[in-house]
């Protein structure tokens, strides 16, 4: 269940692109509060700036205005590098094309976090396997990620994304290149995984069938964020 401390902190978040001679502002004003634990949904159409947000949210781009927190730490007023580093140890990113490196086994994906943050490597070993143990693929610990189905590759993104123990998790449209019934595994797994850890997880999809799971859910629209109360969120958890 969801911690009463906000881990997540938007205010008043503002981004806009320059595009030609004009500027293209894709969020505006945006305020938003994410506590520990809990399984949070965005939604939104393609374009309605999900990513754009996840992006914020992570440290990877900077807002025109306001500000991001996580925890006790402010990420606009941090350097790239140390924005780098901030999400190196907290944030944790499953996305729809599983981003894994093809040069590297399953369990050589899994262990990379654990490298970049330092972790030795008998320990990353065995934390490798384990995840791998929990998302039902240690036999393929040795194979390439093309040897793998989509399912299979993104369980192998979820193992990743949590092997550093990350206290954030964010997820772009994590079911977009899987049929339904591997999707919903998928989600079903993600949300186990998370909740089990005390994580907190934010999931940008345009896919209804994720609200049951939900604690929370966001609709992005025209650059602005409402949330929605339905009576079937967190009907499946």
């Amino acid at each position: 269940m969801p911690t009463s401390s906000p881990l997540v902190q938007l205010e008043a978040l503002t981004k806009t692109y320059r595009e030609g001679d004009q500027d293209r502002t894709v969020l505006e004003d945006l305020s938003l509060e994410l506590h520990g634990g809990a399984f949070s949904v965005l939604m939104g159409r393609s374009g309605a700036g999900k990513s754009t947000l996840l992006n914020l949210i992570s440290g990877i781009d900077l807002p025109t205005a306001g500000h991001v927190r996580i925890g006790n730490t402010e990420l606009t007023t941090l350097s790239e590098t140390e924005r780098t580093t901030f999400r190196r140890a907290n944030i944790g990113f499953v996305f729809q094309s599983f981003n894994l490196i093809s040069t590297l086994t399953v369990g050589e994906n899994v262990r990379l976090p654990l490298e970049l943050s330092g972790e030795a490597p008998r320990a990353g070993r065995e934390q490798a396997r384990a995840l791998l143990e929990r998302v039902g693929i240690a036999d393929r610990a040795q194979d390439f990620p093309d040897r793998l189905s989509g399912g299979e590759q993104q369980r192998v993104a979820v193992a990743r994304a949590l092997a550093h123990e990350p206290v954030l998790v964010l997820a772009d449209e994590p079911t977009g290149n899987l049929d339904y019934e591997t999707g919903q595994a998928v989600l079903s797994l993600l949300g186990d995984l998370v909740q089990d850890t005390d994580t907190t997880l934010l999931v940008a999809t345009h896919d209804p069938e994720v609200l049951p799971r939900a604690d929370r859910v966001f609709h992005l629209r025209g650059g602005t964020l409402r949330e929605e109360v339905p009576e079937y969120i967190g009907a499946s958890r």
